[in-house]
């Protein structure tokens, strides 16, 4: 289910789906994902509304996608052989992913 959720950092109230809810010292905090910026935040219960059905009709910003026979790699070091090579993976790792967005910006 889609809410409205306020994000300190971007000043604005947007629309998120929950993930999780975590308990903290007085308070709960919500991992949020916004739909509309393709990102992840946490936020304060109290900052969470349910969301206007003219407010969900607005079509979102971002748009989930794959990228065409893109394969994750990774980089294998061989200490004895003081070599690396990059290898087929399995998933992609945190590096790799984080180079990606790097390069997407």
């Amino acid at each position: 289910q889609i809410c409205v959720v306020f994000s300190g950092e971007l000043k604005c109230w947007c629309r998120a789906v929950i993930k999780s809810i975590i308990c903290c010292t007085g308070h709960y905090q919500t991992k949020c994902f916004l739909v509309d910026y393709a990102k992840y935040i946490f936020v304060k219960s109290d900052n969470i509304r349910v969301a206007l059905e003219a407010f969900m009709r607005i079509p979102y910003r971002a748009k989930k996608c794959r990228l065409y026979r893109t394969k994750p790699v990774t980089l294998h070091v061989n200490f004895c052989g003081s070599t690396a090579k990059i290898v087929p993976a399995k998933r992609w790792d945190n590096a790799a992913t984080q180079y990606f967005q790097n390069l997407l910006k």
